[in-house]
Formats: C-alpha cells, structure tokens, sequence
C-alpha cells in the first residue's frame, strides 16, 4: 500500500511516504492559508498516486483561525481538495486513525497530535522499559516520555503539555530571542533585550556555528540572507545597538548567554518530566532539526546521563529526522491499510 503521511505545521508543511521519501516546504500558513490546498498538491506531485494520505496537524493554532474548531476544518478542507479522490484519515491521539468528518467533531483530539503519532511509532524501538523522545524542531520542543514502547504522557493537549513540561515553546530557528532571556551581560553590565522581533534562535547558532550559512535563505526576523555576519547585526539590535558599539567578540558572548538559557529551558523541563516517571529512562530517542541541540542537553542533565542516546539522523537519515512526525503517519497509516493496526 502506499501512504502519503502530511504535517502541516504553521511554518513548515512536511510530506512521506512510506519509503521514507520526504519533502519539506516552509510556508507561513498564517498569511496566506487560501494557498495550502495548491501547496499540497504541488507537493504530492513528488509522490507516486497514494492509496491513501494520512495527516496529523499543528496549524490549527495559527492565528488566522478564531478557534482551534475552525482551524482543524478549514485544514482538513485544504487537505481534502488537495487529495482529490485519495481517501484521507487523520491521526488522533486515541492512538487511531479517524475520517475528516469524524476528526471534526473531535477537534482537540486531532489539534496538535503529531508528536503522539511519531512517540507511537518510534516506541517500537524501544518496547522495553522507560525511555524518553526529544523531538526539537525549529519552533518548539517535545519531551514525551515512553514505557514498554507506549507513550505515557502527563498531558494531551498543547496547554497540558505546556503545564507538565512536556511542550516547550522554544526551538533552534523561530523563537524570539526576547523569550529566551529578559537581560545579557556586556563588559559587566546588565543590558535588558529589547521587546520585539529584531533576532530569532537561528541567530544564535549561525553565530556560534551550529548551523550551517545559507546565503539564499531569507526567512529571518529582517528578511535578510542567514548568514552568520547579518546574524551578529540582528543579534545586536536586541540591544539596541549596532557593529560600532558592540563587538564582533562581545557580539559572540551575548549569542553564547543566550544559548545558555535556551539550554536551561530545556534542562528544567526534561527534568520535570523524568522525574515524575517510575524509573529514569534507559533509552532517549532524539529527533528534529534541533537534534544536536537535544543531544547537548541530555549530555548536561544528571537524570539521563546513563542513558543510551540514539539520533535518529543516524539511525535512518538527516531529512528523515527532521520530518519524522510525516514518516511516521505515513508508516503508521500503511501498518493500518496492511490490517497490522
């Protein structure tokens, strides 16, 4: 059977089939979400004709939609046209597969579902004893624990998982830095950071090289090349301030405070989560475009330092890990039409 699995996120729309081919489209749903249907299909086109798509959704939240109700319809719709005669089902977090129509009618079970699928799917790894998935990707971080292969989370919705730590609403590439830290030290000095949008995370780590330059990209806070040298001027007008007051040096030393703080965001949360499990986890199964972020913090928490980390860029393929929740409502949906699910 062929399965085209879909991830429509608000920034970044990610497509797979079952043989893992994977597609990744940024689009920011929020400004034009009239064009997703033609997305979609221009997508599909670098699949052969599926038997069936298989969707799980986070765009719901985007703020073009009064409600999460409305957000999940219009979404479903875009997919549906998008589809054509392709029959569509949507993975909810009873751990099943549902009709567009049912998925209406339970909207905040499929609203923001996809790291429910992917823990499903990749808790067969590992079906024995706790262990942890880290999936970071470019906005936000999910920390879901996992028992027997099962997912055991404290919470389902993306408040809950909020509140227990298990959604956390940071990431390598989109998160405003004015949210990662209120204040920097320059030469000794407190500098509160500047209330607004002038740098992102991914100026962070173009700056401390953790990420790749690429030159052509333009989806940065200013709309100008992500580059490390255009990365250290966005970093500089969080502080008001611009190359003749700051430092490349200085300019450097800010990025790695900032990071920091990311790192203790992720840290505390791990830990609240871990710590509310019957056993530390043996395993940690590592995913997303922030994977090497992921991997350093589990590294520093006290909780996981035993465990065995495996990234799964390593163990199927870099594009494979940062669409991961695609490839796994694609494989998922596959099981199901074989009659294994």
């Amino acid at each position: 059977m062929r399965v085209v699995g879909c991830d429509i996120g608000g920034a970044n729309v990610k497509m797979a089939d079952s043989d893992r081919r994977v597609r990744t489209r940024p689009f920011e749903l929020w400004k034009d979400v009239d064009r997703l249907s033609c997305l979609l299909q221009d997508m599909l086109r670098d699949f052969q004709t599926p038997d069936c798509i298989t969707v799980t959704l986070t765009a719901e939240l985007a703020d073009c939609f009064q409600t999460k109700s409305e957000g999940v319809d219009r979404l479903l719709r875009h997919v549906c046209l998008a589809a054509g005669d392709v029959p569509v089902r949507v993975w909810q977090t009873g751990a099943e597969f549902v009709t567009p129509d049912v998925a209406r009618a339970i909207p905040l079970l499929v609203a923001a579902a996809n790291w429910h699928a992917l823990a499903t799917w990749l808790g067969r790894m590992e079906p024995d004893g706790p262990t942890l998935l880290i999936d970071m990707g470019s906005t936000t971080t999910d920390i879901v624990p996992l028992h027997n292969g099962v997912p055991v989370p404290l919470g389902f919705t993306d408040r809950e998982r909020l509140e227990s730590g298990e959604l956390v609403y940071t990431g390598i590439w989109r998160t405003p830095l004015c949210a990662v830290a209120p204040a920097v030290v320059i030469s000794g000095r407190t500098c509160p950071l500047a209330a607004e949008v002038f740098a992102t995370a991914l100026d962070v780590y173009l700056i401390l090289e953790d990420i790749d330059q690429q030159p052509h990209c333009n989806r940065t806070a200013n709309g100008q090349p992500a580059t490390r040298q255009a990365a250290i001027d966005r970093l500089l007008r969080m502080c008001c301030c611009d190359r003749s007051e700051i430092t490349e040096t200085q300019a450097v030393d800010i990025a790695r405070q900032l990071a920091d703080c990311q790192m203790a965001q992720l840290q505390e949360a791990a830990q609240r989560v871990v710590r509310r499990q019957l056993s530390w986890p043996t395993r940690i199964l590592v995913c997303g475009s922030g994977g090497f972020l992921a991997r350093r913090m589990v590294q520093q928490v006290a909780e996981l330092d035993a465990a065995v980390v495996i990234s799964l860029a390593d163990v199927f393929h870099p594009d494979w890990a940062e669409a991961a929740c695609a490839c796994a409502v694609a494989r998922l949906g596959a099981e199901q039409l074989a009659g294994v699910i």
